[in-house]
């Protein structure tokens, strides 16, 4: 009796696909979500987020009362299958939503994005810190 000593089974079986790349996280409630990186430095945060399939006129990008969000869509290619049929299909087609809390220390008229292979390249510039109101008060 052969064994099938590779650890997938077939091309097909789930396992397979469960060590691929992951550019899309999954919430509990089972809604995809682009991954993201975050990095902060002392003028600025910069963002990543992974929209693959997505048409940069597709993106909505906004900054409300400290709150980014990135809204993107993709679509279902308009095809007709002629040959063959589809076995799997496992890129995401919909609506995807990320929101970020960025605070109040972001200039929203500042805010900077880019797309490019599938990557939104967001830069966030802070504001310039305020030197706190206030007077010294001398006691008699």
């Amino acid at each position: 009796m052969a064994k099938n000593l590779t650890r997938f089974g077939s091309l097909f079986d789930d396992t397979f696909f469960d060590d691929l790349f992951r550019p899309l996280a999954v919430r509990g409630s089972g809604e995809k979500v682009p991954a993201i990186d975050v990095h902060e430095t002392d003028t600025e945060y910069k963002v990543s987020v992974d929209l693959p399939g997505v048409k940069k006129e597709d993106i909505q990008v906004s900054l409300e009362n400290g709150i980014l969000s990135v809204k993107a869509e993709t679509r279902r290619e308009e095809k007709e299958e002629k040959e063959g049929k589809l076995i799997r299909q496992e890129r995401h087609i919909g609506q995807f939503l990320r929101q970020l809390s960025v605070g109040a220390d972001v200039d929203p008229a500042a805010v900077k994005a880019s797309f490019n292979d599938g990557v939104l390249a967001l830069t966030l510039p802070k504001r310039a810190k305020e030197a706190p109101e206030g007077v010294n008060i001398s006691v008699e």
